[in-house]
Formats: C-alpha cells, structure tokens, sequence
C-alpha cells in the first residue's frame, strides 16, 4: 500500500491518496480542494482511481468532489448519519467559510461495513462526536487507520460545530480506536500521523 498526503484547501486538510503499486488502483480519501497538485499526482502516477471514502461531511473535506467526479465515475462513500450534514450547507460549515456547497450522490454505508477496494479491506469504524456521522477507515492487514477529524496527533477533533458531541467523541475514541493494535499508524484529517499505541500513552484526551 502507497500512501501520499496532499494538503488542501483553506484549513489544510489532510487529502490521502492510496494505492495498490502492483495494479495502479487507487481510492482517494477527503479531497478537500481539487487542487492542481492532487491533479497532476493522479495524472502522473497514471492511477485507476476507484473511489472516493469520506470520513465525514464538513466542507473542507469534500469542496473537490465535483471535480473529481468530472474526471472518474467513481463511487463516493460515505456514513448514512451524514447525509442531512453533507446535504446542507449551513450544517457542513461550507455558507460560513464559502458560497455554500452541498453534495447529493453518496453511496452510504455503515458501522463494520467492510469496503474491498484496490485489493485492499477498509472497514468502516462508526465514530461519533467530531459529527454524527463521522467514521475512521481501518486496513487491518496494513497496520492503517485513517482517522478523518476524530483522533489527531495527542488531540482529538473539535466538538462545537452542528452535531458534534464531545462525550460522543471521547466514547468512540476510548472504545472504537484504543483497541486496535498499538502499532497501528493514524493519518489525520489536519497535521502529521501518528501511531494508537503513541496516543495511548500520551494523548491527554485518552489517559
């Protein structure tokens, strides 16, 4: 499995393009902007794009979809507890920080769904509490979660935005994420990675 980071758009999210290097597929997670280096990576790299995973629905996480949708015929993926957010564009923050976007034609799944894409098993972790719908992707077989804006390097996402919900959060994290193995690696919506056994110890947030 190849991971490439791209940061996007105005708050920096974190857009993960991943891909299988022995048949060039590929799955794009939380493209935030569709910017010129997201493009030319993909392009470049002459990837099979498959499919786009949403870890939730906030505008910085999504705002390059139709862009995206114009160059793949490509599911979107999403949890169903999103739908009113990604649907609304006062609830997914995009009317505050732009003219508003909103997004209609999501594939929704659910809790302990299991994605088989690119040769590889994403099972969908239902986290509550960064949004109602929010959700982190586990590769089990490659040590790799990625965490969306629920668990980030010694914090967590913020809980005062519609539909958040801080003892939600905490919950998911304590009983949804601290069991995976330490090893596991954690990609985050926003800033670097980190590792469940690292967040175990020292996020204040967990202890």
């Amino acid at each position: 499995m190849r991971i490439k980071t791209i940061v996007t758009g105005i708050i920096s999210t974190n857009c993960y393009i991943v891909s299988n290097e022995k048949t060039g597929e590929a799955i794009i997670i939380d493209p935030g902007y569709c910017s010129k280096s997201l493009k030319e990576y993909l392009l470049d790299e002459k990837l099979l794009v498959k499919a786009v995973l949403l870890t939730h629905g906030h505008f910085d996480h999504i705002l390059g979809l139709d862009e995206l949708l114009e160059m793949y015929n490509i599911p979107v993926y999403l949890h169903e507890e999103e739908e009113r957010l990604i649907e609304d564009a006062v609830l997914n923050q995009s009317k505050t920080y732009t003219d508003g976007y909103t997004f209609t034609r999501a594939t929704y799944v659910k809790d302990e769904e299991v994605l088989d894409l690119i040769g590889y098993s994403f099972r969908v972790i239902y986290t509550p509490g960064h949004t109602k719908g929010s959700v982190c992707y586990y590769v089990k077989n490659e040590d790799v979660l990625f965490s969306g804006d629920t668990l980030f390097y010694a914090s967590v996402g913020r809980t005062d935005f519609p539909t958040g919900n801080t003892s939600e959060l905490l919950c998911s994290i304590r009983q949804k994420l601290m069991c995976l193995p330490d090893d596991t690696i954690v990609y985050p919506g926003h800033m670097g990675a980190t590792s469940i056994g690292y967040e175990r110890q020292q996020n204040p947030f967990v202890r």
